[in-house]
């Protein structure tokens, strides 16, 4: 018996996708987080900033500034694996709304050190954020 494509992704289960609701999208969600964020994992090529919220489900937003990654391409695949970290990840995130830095020299990380390095800060956010409770989460 062959799998076709089609198999294949209606059997993937949906709840690993990464739909709209777990985005920020707006400038207010950005703000939100930038003028509070009691969560901060960081290393020398990411920051991720993060403050609990109230929605139950954990959400991304990503910032590469071409200030750090001149080319669009470079850019877009430093996104790319951000999203798919998260998205592989997000179930084992508290609810909290994490927006993803790049720093200068994000741009150089192969692929298999890009995906790490996006785990490792996945795991370190999602402890600090289970170990302190949310103080005033509006």
């Amino acid at each position: 018996m062959s799998l076709s494509c089609s198999d294949i992704s209606t059997s993937l289960p949906s709840s690993f996708s990464f739909e709209k609701s777990l985005r920020l999208l707006n400038a207010g969600d950005y703000s939100h987080v930038f003028n509070q964020a009691p969560f901060r994992a960081s290393t020398a090529q990411f920051l991720i900033l993060s403050r609990p919220n109230t929605l139950g489900r954990p959400r991304l937003g990503i910032i590469v500034a071409k200030k750090h990654v001149k080319k669009a391409c470079k850019r877009n695949r430093i996104k790319r694996y951000t999203r798919e970290s998260f998205r592989l990840k997000q179930h084992k995130i508290p609810a909290i709304d994490a927006i993803v830095l790049a720093r200068k020299g994000a741009d150089t990380l192969s692929d298999t050190e890009l995906t790490k390095m996006l785990n490792n800060l996945w795991v370190r956010i999602a402890k600090k954020a289970a170990k302190k409770p949310p103080q005033n989460t509006p």
